[in-house]
């Protein structure tokens, strides 16, 4: 078992609803959910429950140095070692219910790419409720969306209700494949605009 899954593990088994997974995230569900990082400009990147930190450095690796990528981690202990482990990235050890004060803080108006690796199929109705307001409140109209769901959530309430939130909050939900080669197997929803 690596630093980073034993780690993970003692996390979720403190507060499995916070932290949601057993196991960090494969490289190909990182590259998956990172998609709608953009090649070039300087994009506002925000990344929600990044752990200890797959889609972060996929996120780096995408952007080379441009734009500014924010990193939002409720877990004190996630939130250093993130700091540690990538320097370049501005790491918030914060609710991400308060976005949007994190972000004028930092003086950027609006995020381009919101990537979220929050277990939103374990959150009840109100925090996916307070939480997907304060995204879409930081989302330019052209922006992205991505998150994911485990395989085995599909049946649960929580995750249908949510994948009914995100047809209500954006004018297009995509689904993507389902990523087997991830512990557990997991899909990419990419949303974008969304809806006033």
């Amino acid at each position: 078992m690596s630093n980073d899954t034993a780690l993970f593990l003692g996390q979720f088994l403190r507060a499995p609803t916070v932290i949601g997974a057993v196991a960090p995230s494969s490289r190909r569900l990182a590259a998956a959910v990172c998609a709608p990082v953009p090649e070039r400009g300087e994009p506002t990147v925000v990344e929600l429950g990044p752990g200890t930190g797959p889609f972060t450095a996929e996120i780096q690796q995408r952007l080379a140095g441009r734009g500014h990528h924010l990193a939002v981690e409720v877990n004190g202990r996630l939130a250093g070692l993130l700091a540690a482990r990538f320097p370049g990235v501005d790491v918030a050890h914060a609710d991400a219910a308060r976005l949007g004060e994190l972000l004028g803080e930092r003086g950027l108006s609006h995020a381009d790419v919101v990537v979220s690796g929050l277990p939103w199929a374990a959150f009840p109705t109100e925090l996916q409720h307070e939480l997907l307001d304060a995204v879409t409140s930081v989302m330019s109209p052209g922006a992205a969306f991505t998150t994911f769901s485990y395989i085995h959530a599909i049946p649960l309430s929580s995750a249908r209700r949510f994948r009914g939130l995100l047809a209500e909050r954006f004018e297009e939900v995509v689904p993507g494949r389902t990523v087997w080669r991830n512990t557990p197997p997991a899909f990419v929803f990419h949303a974008r605009r969304p809806r006033p």
